[in-house]
């Protein structure tokens, strides 16, 4: 792979080609739910539910252990789990406890909630698919290694990665499984979903394409450095940083790179990218968080926090959410990159957000929960 950038795309309105990619989200999830990590199996980052602000602090709950995952929000109900094995259910509106499930091993990677089922992996290496009512287990599948990466579904299948340098496409339904692929390193980014095919940054340094419904490598792409970051895609195009310090766009339909971003400092990208309608968003071990014209790749603004931002942001409307390793959760001007809300935790935010129903839902590193919204959404 080349280090000088292909050139940008031939200009061509985003904004419509948006709307049919928004329609394509609500359709497979309701505009009131964030189902899993990064909202969709295209891992965006976008949001089709606006915040109306000021933002308020609803409630927040202690839990057991830190939260290092962003949370799923499906029918109403908020699931998250932490450092610690602890697994939660509780009401969107009130904070309150429904259910709670305790799995062997470390949650360091989102759930996925989707039709009637939760999936969740842990870092002993079981997939466990839980009843999104009782917390009850239906099935777990149990991997070689541990798991970090965050589960996708099409409704149909269900796709993660293992430390076991697999990634695994199981039935959404039985613990079957349909395909195991083998790469050459562990597999700890989310797998995306785009148009038949499953797309894996891994510590092999190697963005892979797989064939969703037979298990094999479509291409391969060297990146130049390993990645723990889920690739975003949109309008044809994916969107993923590495280790290396740069962010890549590649476009699918020749496999070749478009642009390639690399700050001078050369900055460690762990957070995953958000794909906004023409801005790309990520965060930085430089402790800050950079915004990229999503046709050239030239910075459009930097934000500057006081820690590490490993945390991937969020979009909702004109607004970008995410947190920092300083304790501090913040609200950025999509298009300025000033700063328009802020809430000071004192924890670290390891966890990006997750935005649903008009509601921002994120954990810390002290085990704390919290939901914002507008006061006056609050129940009477």
């Amino acid at each position: 792979m080349g280090r000088e950038s292909a050139g940008p795309r031939p200009p061509a309105p985003l904004w419509p080609v948006l709307a049919v990619s928004m329609a394509l989200f609500v359709s497979f999830s309701h505009a009131a739910d964030w189902p899993m990590g990064r909202d969709n199996p295209q891992r965006t980052g976008v949001s089709p539910s606006d915040l109306t602000e000021p933002l308020e602090l609803l409630w927040r709950f202690q839990a057991e252990g830190a939260f290092e995952a962003e949370a799923a929000i499906a029918q109403g109900v908020v699931y998250a789990g932490t450092a610690r094995g602890k697994f939660y259910a509780l009401e969107l509106n009130t904070g309150a406890l429904r259910w709670t499930q305790s799995l062997k091993g470390g949650l360091s990677a989102a759930p996925c909630a989707l039709n009637g089922r939760v999936y969740v992996a842990d870092e002993r290496g079981a997939m466990a698919c839980l009843e999104a009512a009782t917390g009850q287990t239906a099935w777990t599948f149990q991997a070689e290694a541990e798991i970090h990466s965050a589960p996708a579904c099409d409704g149909q299948r269900i796709l993660f990665g293992s430390y076991d340098q697999r990634l695994y496409c199981l039935d959404a339904t039985t613990p079957t499984l349909r395909w195991a692929y083998e790469t050459e390193g562990p597999v700890h980014c989310a797998p995306t979903l785009y148009e038949g095919r499953a797309y894996v940054a891994g510590c092999d340094h190697m963005l892979r394409s797989i064939d969703l419904d037979r298990g094999q490598q479509a291409w391969a792409l060297e990146m130049d450095s390993y990645s723990a970051a889920c690739p975003a895609v949109a309008d044809g195009v994916l969107y993923v940083g590495h280790f290396g310090g740069a962010v890549l766009a590649v476009d699918l339909s020749s496999q070749s790179v478009l642009w390639q971003y690399a700050p001078p400092d050369a900055a460690e990208f762990y957070s995953s990218c958000a794909a906004a309608a023409d801005r790309i968003i990520v965060g930085g071990r430089d402790k800050k968080v950079h915004c990229l014209d999503r046709r050239t790749g030239a910075a459009v603004w930097l934000f500057e926090t006081k820690g590490d931002v490993d945390a991937s942001p969020c979009v909702a409307g004109g607004r970008v959410y995410v947190g920092s390793k300083d304790g501090v959760l913040y609200g950025l001007d999509l298009q300025t990159g000033q700063k328009r809300w802020e809430y000071i935790s004192g924890a670290p935010f390891l966890a990006s957000p997750a935005i649903a129903d008009g509601r921002l839902v994120v954990g810390d590193a002290e085990g704390v929960l919290y939901c914002f919204g507008p006061q006056d959404t609050q129940p009477k």
